[in-house]
């Protein structure tokens, strides 16, 4: 007897589906992967994110979306559909939009589900982005923050300690490590 195959599907086809589904999906390479559950830190964490950026770029030009926005990004002609924990777009044409095409800052709370594709696959797509900035992964059990950005050639910055600051170039703003695990630690 021979194995099902489950046959790629195109990305018009994952976006009608996931308009229609309870739960997220990620696409990638023409299939579709569930969003594994969040934890109470991870919810925290991101919430704080969202939170001391949207009070910091309120009224400006940039954009701060929060779990149910997706990133469209184009590689190797393959479509690929992300949902970033916290992202900010400054492109003035996604203010309305519910698929962002011109990130500028990608922010992942680390899952022990999906540490591993936040470190490599995501992080490895989203540095293709012609419009991305900076890449920033939050460690949800324990205070380490690592920031990424194109102006250091992608170089990572680690951040640990209680009273750390980290600059945000792209957006022209800081966030204390005391802001992003607030509640958490």
């Amino acid at each position: 007897m021979e194995a099902a195959r489950v046959l790629p599907m195109s990305s018009a086809d994952y976006l009608v589906f996931e308009e229609k589904s309870d739960v997220r999906h990620e696409f990638v390479g023409g299939e579709i992967h569930a969003m594994a559950d969040e934890s109470l830190a991870h919810n925290t964490i991101a919430g704080n994110i969202f939170a001391s950026l949207r009070g910091k770029l309120r009224g400006g030009p940039c954009r701060v979306l929060v779990e149910n926005v997706k990133v469209q990004l184009s590689l190797a002609q393959e479509d690929i559909f992300y949902y970033p924990d916290v992202l900010v777009t400054c492109h003035p044409t996604e203010l309305a939009a519910r698929v962002v095409l011109h990130p500028t800052l990608i922010v992942e709370v680390l899952s022990p589900s999906t540490e591993n594709i936040d470190r490599r696959e995501k992080k490895l797509s989203y540095l293709q982005s012609p419009t991305l900035e900076e890449y920033i992964l939050v460690t949800q059990d324990r205070r380490e923050v690592i920031i990424f950005r194109r102006a250091t050639g992608w170089e990572g910055e680690t951040y640990t300690a209680a009273e750390a600051v980290i600059e945000l170039r792209s957006v022209k703003q800081a966030l204390s490590l005391a802001e992003i695990y607030e509640d958490v630690f």
